[in-house]
């Protein structure tokens, strides 16, 4: 005897899948990034990232291409709105907003966002598993299926002046990250870039939890490396940007809905 018939499947164009949004004008696109600026800086304070004034997540403005949004110096991540944001060109003089610019950070970001005309964003902040990776001087080594996302893909900046104050230090940063998407800053700590908001917070998330796992296998024992060919092979299905955006969309609903106050 026969069952009933089971329903059909939908047709895949009728379910939902989040893409990055295409633009109808610059000033959208503006807002969009802020808005997306004002979440990472909010979901990165509520992670803990925060660690009195360091850390910074830059923007690139999409009309303006050498000036970059960014947070306000002394304010606290958790609290920072879109209207919060500065706008400061490449030699980090304010052009718009009401705050001043940590100068040390941004000339950081105004060097990487100078050398990649590629990058959107700009991520760093003084975490804590990145920092304790950095005092090692290691990098994220292919133990888990994220950590392969970074294989052969990141760098380790082997050197360390004091707090960067100046464009040569930014500069020499760069260099080192060259066409990568992250870097470890020895005895400081980690730094990654994307073609969005979106992805430029994503890996530096990812980097963070890698660098706690990482940490964590080698207190408890020797960690099973994953092999050249499937990291590699990992790296191409996991490690693009687009992966980063998709995977960030969940954290940015959250704080979106949760907080909606960051988009006034």
């Amino acid at each position: 005897m026969h069952g009933p018939t089971p329903p059909l499947p939908l047709p895949t164009d009728q379910l939902r899948f989040a893409m990055p949004p295409m633009h109808e004008s610059v000033e959208d696109e503006r807002r969009h990034r802020k808005e997306r600026l004002a979440g990472a800086l909010r979901i990165f304070g509520r992670l803990g990232f925060e660690d009195g004034v360091s850390g910074h997540i830059t923007a690139r403005d999409p009309e303006f291409s050498d000036c970059f949004w960014v947070n306000p110096f002394g304010m606290s991540f958790r609290h920072v709105t879109v209207s919060d944001l500065v706008l400061a060109n490449q030699d980090g003089q304010v052009i718009e907003g009401r705050y001043h610019v940590n100068q040390a950070a941004f000339t950081v970001h105004a060097q990487v966002h100078a050398a990649r005309p590629d990058v959107v964003a700009v991520a760093h902040c003084h975490s804590v598993h990145g920092r304790a990776l950095a005092a090692l001087g290691e990098l994220i080594e292919p133990i888990t299926q994220e950590s392969c996302a970074f294989y052969e893909d990141h760098a380790l900046y082997d050197t360390y002046t004091g707090v960067a104050v100046d464009a040569d230090e930014g500069r020499r940063i760069a260099a080192v990250l060259g066409s990568r998407k992250a870097l470890v800053l020895r005895n400081h700590g980690l730094l990654t870039v994307g073609d969005s908001v979106d992805a430029a917070a994503w890996w530096f998330l990812s980097m963070e939890r890698s660098a706690q796992v990482q940490l964590t296998a080698k207190a408890a024992g020797r960690p099973v490396l994953v092999d050249h060919r499937l990291a590699v092979a990992t790296r191409e299905q996991a490690g693009g940007d687009l992966v980063a955006w998709i995977n960030y969309q969940p954290l940015w609903q959250d704080i979106s809905r949760s907080e909606p106050d960051l988009l006034s």
